[in-house]
Parts: structure tokens; sequence; C-alpha cells
């Protein structure tokens, strides 16, 4: 063989290993973020959990304990907004629609505004602090925003330009870690985060899905978030669960949603002078009524109302007006400004609703529950197959599908007809408005600097 040849033979074979060197590296580094999203959220659910424990623990350890609340509640919350107005702007809320605004704005500069991993450390860190004083807030929500904040990372240390697909699939695959439910994960990616289907980022979702559901299986192992349910209509009384929990589940929905917008446009026009001295005396307010609201019902409404929901998927009927109750501190603690989710409270508030429906007409109370968690989440965020999908992953009642999926549909017709714009798009709109300003501003500051020389 002529030398020649042999070293344009050699020659060619090292470009082929260093391009393929050049294609894996950004699958790696997607590979890894995906891994972690699913460990960094089974150590928030275990963080998220110890600090709920420890709230319960302090505050019904002694006599008077029970009016620590009044103390705790309000402090935390001030000084949860604010070192999320100083330390981590944007990092308020859900998450959910700062990673829907992400998705809608086209400069890098925007994005790492709205998703950075310093903002996942500190939504982390302050929603753990928001269940240490008694919020009632999840943490799933902020998991999509870590999520998509890892996601939008991997774009830029790799290199890969599909930022809105890593998004997407960042949000995904933190939805599927939080609740153990993979299906659901994908399908909130669809119908809520992007509200049209994306061919070029299914793969995308699906790989982060898997990746990080196999991070979480390995360290929690399989589980349904809500145990195990097996309610089936089985009496008219228990079809009659089906009209008046979608009815009743989407009407309060409706009004939840439509009143936190409403009131998010008011604060923000009563804030606009002293933004931040009124934004604290707001969150101030706000956590001294949530601890007034948890007191009075027992300590019922404080933290995520997870053990209440699987009390009532369970079976174990739950206090009349919990449901009201939980809506209110839920309310409060949105609007207040700390950060935190909503999906929890909303399935205990769901849960709530149908447990007292199944009491009053002498129904199922799990499966009053289950129905009652389809038709109000349903009714909140206007996402008919993610309610029905993350009820019945959550839960495994196969034997209440088709139920299920009829009060998801009711609830979200009910709820569209008296609330047109879902909330986290609502929301989200916020926070691309702001960035579309300061972007103005930037500009027109180059502008008139350019001028200027």
């Amino acid at each position: 063989m002529p030398p020649i040849y042999r070293k344009s033979k050699l020659l060619r074979r090292s470009r082929v290993f260093w391009g393929s060197i050049h294609l894996w590296r950004p699958r790696l580094v997607f590979w890894t973020g995906a891994l972690a999203i699913g460990v960094i959220s089974v150590g928030f659910a275990k963080l998220a959990d110890l600090a709920q424990r420890a709230f319960a623990g302090v505050t019904s350890s002694g006599e008077w304990s029970w009016l620590l609340p009044l103390v705790l509640t309000p402090l935390g919350f001030v000084l949860s907004a604010y070192l999320a107005t100083t330390l981590f702007p944007n990092a308020q809320g859900s998450g959910i629609p700062q990673a829907i605004a992400a998705r809608h704005l086209h400069h890098d500069e925007d994005r790492t505004k709205l998703l950075s991993l310093r903002l996942a450390f500190g939504k982390i860190v302050l929603t753990i602090l928001g269940l240490f004083c008694g919020a009632s807030i999840g943490r799933e929500g902020p998991t999509v925003q870590v999520g998509a904040s890892f996601m939008l990372a991997v774009a830029r240390f790799s290199g890969m330009a599909q930022a809105k697909g890593l998004i997407l699939a960042g949000s995904a695959a933190g939805i599927a870690a939080a609740f153990n439910t993979p299906l659901a994960g994908i399908v909130f990616a669809i119908e809520e985060m992007s509200r049209t289907y994306e061919s070029r980022a299914n793969g995308l979702v699906l790989t982060a899905v898997i990746l990080s559901g196999l991070a979480a299986l390995g360290l929690s192992g399989s589980y349904n978030y809500f145990g195990t349910a097996s309610a089936a209509p089985v009496a008219l009384v228990d079809w009659a669960l089906v009209l008046i929990c979608g009815v009743g589940g989407g009407a309060l929905g409706a009004a939840f949603s439509g009143f936190a917008l409403y009131a998010g446009i008011r604060i923000r026009r009563w804030a606009q002078p002293q933004p931040l001295k009124r934004m604290l005396l707001l969150a101030g307010c706000c956590g001294l009524l949530v601890a007034a609201i948890g007191v009075s019902s027992g300590g019922n409404t404080f933290g995520t109302g997870y053990d209440q929901a699987r009390g009532a998927v369970e079976g174990h009927a739950l206090p009349l007006l919990f449901f009201l109750e939980k809506l209110l501190a839920s309310f409060l603690s949105m609007i207040s400004g700390i950060p935190g989710g909503i999906f929890a409270p909303s399935l205990a508030v769901g849960a709530g609703l149908g447990s007292t429906v199944g009491t009053l007409i002498g129904g199922s109370i799990a499966l009053a529950a289950i129905l009652g968690m389809a038709g109000y989440f349903a009714g909140v965020v206007q996402a008919p197959m993610t309610a029905f999908v993350i009820i019945l992953e959550m839960t495994g009642d196969h034997q209440a599908v088709i139920p299920i999926m009829a009060v998801s549909m009711i609830g979200y017709v009910t709820s569209r007809l008296l609330s047109r714009e879902p909330l986290y798009h609502g929301l989200s709109r916020v926070f691309i408005a702001a960035a579309i300003r300061a972007r103005r501003a930037m500009e027109k500051e180059a502008g008139e600097e350019h001028a200027a020389h």
C-alpha cells in the first residue's frame, strides 16, 4: 500500500473520529442534564417534605405553639419576597409562566433572565423556605422552572441551537420526575407549555422524560403519588359526581385563575411607586392571613395539602369547608409574591371539593375526591388532557378512566366559558411584556449612545 494512500486513509479516520466526538458531545451533555433534573427533583422533594415536617413539629410541640404561625409565617413570607426581589428576580410564583415566557422570547439574554442555574438554586431554596413557614404552595411548578433552567444551560454549554425544544424538554422532565408521572410530563409539555405539537422537539422531550424518570426511579423507586386507588362508579349517585365535580370544579377553577390574573394587574399598579416596600408589606399581610386560616383550620391548610388529598383518595372525608379554606390560603400565597407552585395545593382543593360533594350527596368519598381533583385542576390550568393523565397516573385508578376523562373535559369547558385566558399563559404575558420593555429600552439607549458618538 503506498505511503500517501495510507496517510490519507488515517487522516479520513481521524476526521471521522473527531467529527463523531463533536456530534456526541452535545448529546452527552443533554443526557447528563436530563439525569440531573431527576436527581435534583428527588432531592427537592425530600427537602420540601422535611421543611413541612419541621414546621408542623415546631407549631405543635407546646401548649401555645399553635400561635407561633402568626409570627413565623408572616416573617417567612416577607423574607422570601425580599430575597426573591433582590437576589433572585423572576423567581416569584410558580415558575411555569417563566418557562412559557422564555419559549416566546428570541434573545438568549432575555431567556437567561427567566431561566438560569442561579434562578434554579434560588427557586429551590425559597420554595423550601416558604414550606418551612407554612405557605400553601407546592414544589412541582418550581421543578418545571428548575428543569427548564438546566436544559437552557445545556443549550449554552453544549452549543445546541434548539433552545425552545430544550426548554420544553426540561419542563416535561421536571413534571415527570416531580410526580413520577412520565406520560403526564409529555402531555403537559405538548398541551400546556407549547399549545401545539412540535415534531422536532418530541425526541428531546421523550428522551429527557425517560432519563429524568430513570434517575428518580433509581433514587425513590416506583410509586404512585397518591398510592393506588380502585374507586369506580357503581351507583347512580356516583355518576352524578361526574357532573357535579366537573361543573363545580371547573367554575371554582375559573374563579381562582380569573381572580389571580385580575389581582396580579391591580397589585402591580398599586406597587408601582415603591415596589419593594409595598410588595414586602403585601407579603407580610398575606402571610398573616395564611397563618390565621391555618390556625383556624387546625393546621390543615398549611403546606402542600398532600396528606389531606391522599387521605381523601383513600376514602377519609375531609372537613366540609376545607376546600374553601385551602383555596383561600393558596390564593393568598400566590399573590404574595413568594416563590411556590399551585399544582399540589390545587389537587388538595379539588380533593376537598370532591370530599364535600361526596359527603353531602352520599357518594363514594374516594371516587369523589379523585373526580374533584380532575375537575378543579382542569378548571385552573384549562388543560384537560394533562388533568386526566396526571390524575390517572397519580392514583392508578384505572377502573375510573372514563369518569376521570369526562370530568376533566366538563371542568375544562366550564372554566373556558367563564374565564377565557388560561392561568399560566396569562401570567406568562407579564414576563414577556417586561422582557420586551427592557429590550426596547436597551436598544434605545444603545442608539442614543451611537448617535452621540
